[in-house]
Formats: structure tokens, C-alpha cells, sequence
């Protein structure tokens, strides 16, 4: 990225947004449409949001933006990317067009342990500037905040590049990247048939480095047949309790292990994937406020047939998110407005779950709902102006991208591929 596209030089987002249709629920649960609505945007954050009829006189002299009838939500959030990482591999996609299971493809040394060797192999540099595309994309339709995993290093040294990678790349955007430490992904060619001794060294070694080193938000782990087991998944909760740090799951994607009943009773801010998730996890999801975060990219990549039990999350009032899963072996996904589409096409969600799912639900599975997901006074301004009349076309358009204007931690954002740029 150039050095004049940073974030201090974009143009502030200072003043009255006018001339805007808030899309429903844009200020939270169960809030309707407001049309000719005004947002005041004072030193980053928001300083008043409603009808531009009310408008207090205070704010009426700040300068104008005009929004031209824009239909208005909250910054997108795309809560569960793997984004940061060597190579690619649509070579396996080829494999499994013609006929390889998952499980095969790994057990063939394919899967995440070939990332793994590409990643090890790139340079800090190499791997920022082979995610700055992938970012980009994201960002040019909305999102606002996004998470970023490590666990295609698989040792302290390359843990910590991608997670620097992931710092650097907040930075240099100005976006929000919650960072979480994924070194429990798959087993490393060093450790084969070591597993206990991998899952000590991520406990006792590898996590608390780079918690001291504030490269760690969350933890993560794989939980599942060719993953980790329940055991071992604990023993990484333990250690990151131990630490003050979150946690999450790659949870019941292939198989029900009762992970996510396990994620749970640690608090965990989301259970992940959750094809084969049971009744018994559904329950123990809703009584800590887990969120479900779906990922129908990877479902439609390898060709899924079991779908999460939507229905059930919706009569138990789990939250559900929606998110890219943007990785290079089973989602590579570049487009979260493709995510709600398929969400609704696929899983059949409605609409407004589909945008809570990429707007407040997210922000939930991220624990950045106090400042993220909805338009709230005393928040950072997040918005997104989209030229749509319907709230439904962000579901219904497949491979539009939109030219919106995006207003991110109180800017103008210029550096997505197809942002307005105009009328800063």
C-alpha cells in the first residue's frame, strides 16, 4: 500500500451525514428503517444519530456530507478469516473434484500441514503483502473489522510472524483486527504421533510468548477427528484461562465430538462451523451466550451435505454469525456479501439474521459488542453507504460488488478496489 493511502491521510468523516436511509435494525435489535435519517461523526466516533428533521442545533453548523438516499448499515465484520498465510492450494480443490475427501486429502500430507510448509517458508514481508489483495477485497464491501487466525506456523517462530502480519495489517489499514492464536490447528511433520508433546509445547511455551508479546486476543483450536481431541482441547482452555484470554472453537465441523458443550462451559465467544452440532451443544451455547458462527463458504467448497441445525439455533435464541472463513484450503472466499447470499440460499436464513450475523452477531463472536455492529452514540464511527434501495439486495445480488462508501474508525476509507472516493 502506498504510504500517502494510509489511514492519517484519508479525509475525515467530520460532520453531519445526511440524506441517508438507516437500514432496519442498524441501532440494534428490533429497531425499525429510518428514513432521511442524519449520523454526526465527531473526532472518529458518533456524536447523534436519528432523523435529520431532529437534528440538535448544535450540530448544525459542523460541515455537511451528503449521502445522496444511501441505504445505511454498520461496518460489516467478517469474524472468522484465516487470512494470513504462504501459498495456495487449488490443487486440492482439483483433488477433491475428483473424488478425494477432506480427511484424504490431509491424511495425503494435503490440507492445512501443506500451507503450513509454504507459510514457514515466506517472510514476514511476503506473507503482508500476499494477504494486502485478500484484504482488500474485504474491505472494499464493507468490513469494518475483521479476525485474523494464526495456525499455519505451527512453532513460536512462525505463530508470531503470522500474528504480526495480522497486527501490521490493522495498522496500515485502519481497520479493527482481532487477533487469535490458532497453534493448535494441526499437528506439525515434526511432531507426527506426538500429540501430547505439540499440545505442551502451544500450552507452556508457544501461547504465553506471544500472549506477553500482545499478539493474542483469543485462542482457538481444531477440534475434531483429523484435529485435537477433547482432552487436548482443555488443556489449551486451561492454559489460556490461565492466561485471560478467550476462547473459541472449530467445533463439530465433520463430526460430533461435543466440542462445542466443552467451548461452552469455558465461556467461549463462538463455536465455529457446527455442521454435526447437537441438541445437548445448542443448550449449553444458549445458557453461556455463544455465539454460532456459520460458514457456509466452507460448506459449499467441499460440497457439504449436512446442514447446521439453523432451526434449532433459532428456537433455542443462539446468536448466529455469518463469516467468510477465508483460508486457502476449504474457503477461499473473498466476498462476505457472497457469505449472506449463500447463508440464505443454503442455510435459510432470512435477511435481517443474515446482516445480524455479519453486523452485531459477529461483533459478539469477536467480544467487540460494546463498540461494534450496530450505529451507537459514543462508538467509532463504522457505517457503510450502500447505493441499494432494499436492505434484501446485500442478499440478493451474486457477484455485484457494490461501489459503497465506507466510513471506518471515523475516515473515509480510500484504499478498497472499487471505494467511492468522492465527496470526502
Amino acid at each position: 500500500m502506498n504510504a500517502s493511502l494510509s489511514p492519517d491521510s484519508w479525509p475525515s468523516a467530520h460532520g453531519v451525514w445526511h440524506h441517508l436511509h438507516l437500514a432496519p435494525e442498524a441501532l440494534g435489535a428490533g429497531t425499525t428503517a429510518v428514513p432521511d435519517a442524519a449520523i454526526v461523526v465527531e473526532q472518529g466516533a458518533i456524536s447523534w444519530v436519528g432523523k435529520y428533521a431532529d437534528l440538535p442545533d448544535a450540530y448544525r453548523q459542523l460541515p455537511l456530507h451528503d449521502g445522496h438516499g444511501a441505504l445505511v448499515t454498520p461496518g460489516l465484520i467478517d469474524c472468522h478469516t484465516h487470512l494470513v498465510y504462504g501459498g495456495q492450494r487449488a490443487n486440492e480443490f482439483a483433488l477433491r473434484l475428483a473424488g478425494a475427501s477432506y480427511e484424504e486429502v490431509a491424511r495425503a500430507g494435503g490440507g492445512i500441514v501443506s500451507s503450513v510448509k509454504a507459510t514457514r517458508e515466506a517472510s514476514e514481508d511476503d506473507l503482508f503483502h500476499a494477504a494486502v489483495p485478500r484484504l482488500q477485497a474485504l474491505l472494499s464491501e464493507g468490513v469494518c473489522a475483521i479476525e485474523i487466525k494464526s495456525g499455519y506456523g505451527l512453532s513460536l517462530e512462525h505463530e508470531r510472524k503470522q500474528l504480526r502480519v495480522a497486527r501490521r495489517l490493522g495498522e496500515v489499514f485502519g481497520v479493527t483486527v482481532r487477533t487469535t492464536f490458532l497453534g493448535a490447528h494441526a499437528l506439525p511433520p515434526e511432531f507426527a504421533g506426538r500429540s501430547d508433546a505439540y499440545i505442551r509445547l502451544v500450552c507452556e511455551e508457544m501461547m504465553p510468548a506471544l500472549a506477553a508479546e500482545g499478539l493474542v486476543d483469543a485462542v482457538d483450536v481444531f477440534c475434531e477427528t483429523i484435529g485435537f481431541t477433547l482432552a487436548q482441547t482443555e488443556q489449551v482452555f486451561q492454559a489460556a484461562q490461565a492466561l485471560g484470554l478467550p476462547v473459541k472453537l472449530h467445533a463439530e465441523q465433520l463430526s460430533d465430538m461435543g466440542g462445542s458443550a466443552l467451548a461452552a462451559r469455558y465461556g467461549a465467544l463462538s463455536c465455529d462451523h457446527i455442521e454435526h452440532l447437537s441438541a445437548e451443544g445448542i443448550a449449553a451455547m444458549r445458557q453461556t451466550g455463544t455465539v454460532a458462527v456459520l460458514l457456509p463458504g466452507a460448506y459449499y467448497t467441499l460440497r457439504d451435505t449436512h446442514m447446521p441445525p439453523i432451526a434449532a439455533l433459532r428456537a433455542a435464541g443462539v446468536p448466529m454469525a455469518v463469516s467468510t472463513d477465508h483460508n486457502p484450503g476449504t474457503s477461499p472466499a473473498l466476498s462476505l456479501l457472497l457469505m449472506v447470499n449463500m447463508a440464505c440460499t443454503l442455510f435459510r436464513m432470512t435477511v435481517p439474521e443474515a446482516l445480524a450475523g455479519v453486523t452485531r452477531h459477529a461483533a459478539q463472536a469477536l467480544g467487540l459488542q460494546a463498540t461494534h455492529g450496530r450505529i451507537a452514540v459514543g462508538w467509532p464511527a463504522n457505517f457503510v453507504l450502500w447505493p441499494l434501495g432494499d436492505v434484501a439486495e446485500l442478499a440478493y445480488w451474486l457477484g455485484q460488488r457494490p461501489a459503497c462508501r465506507v466510513v471506518r474508525q471515523g475516515r473515509l476509507a480510500v484504499d478498497g478496489m472499487g471505494v467511492h472516493r468522492s465527496d470526502a
